[in-house]
């Protein structure tokens, strides 16, 4: 039950990062869940929308260089230890975790991670069997 993420190069220039979000604002595109991590001249912005593809077509007219992949969009319980069990469960079956970041939200009751994993199918596989809840894109709304 993967998710498709969007990721942006973005040069680490001031107000390159208001001049995507502009853009995106423009064209009615709301992000459910983003994180940035920094690379030297560029950052990276990882982030669910509803229409990733689109959202990538429009992306690349603003001459931003954009891209889809799947994460596992992942409910963990909301409390100390909950993101501990998700991981545990992984490295248990030799899944190493690439990166994760959260939502703002939560989906009764729990808290929301986006995860990518070295292996997706065989993690997702792991934790559905685990009864971990993995969440659709209907979902993050």
């Amino acid at each position: 039950m993967a998710v498709k993420q969007v990721s942006v190069f973005i040069e680490n220039e001031t107000g390159r990062l208001a001049a995507l979000t502009q853009l995106l604002a423009e064209h009615g595109v709301d992000l459910n869940a983003a994180t940035i991590a920094e690379t030297g001249e560029y950052g990276i912005l990882r982030c669910i929308v509803q229409n990733p593809e689109e959202t990538v077509r429009i992306l690349s007219g603003g001459g931003f260089m954009a891209s889809v992949t799947e994460v596992l969009a992942v409910g963990i319980d909301n409390r100390p230890g909950g993101l501990n069990r998700v991981l545990q469960i992984l490295s248990d079956a030799g899944i190493g975790v690439k990166y994760i970041y959260s939502t703002i939200q939560s989906i009764k009751g729990e808290a929301v991670i986006m995860m990518k994993t070295g292996d997706q199918n065989r993690a997702e596989k792991l934790l559905e069997s685990a009864d971990v809840k993995l969440c659709t894109m209907d979902e993050l709304k």
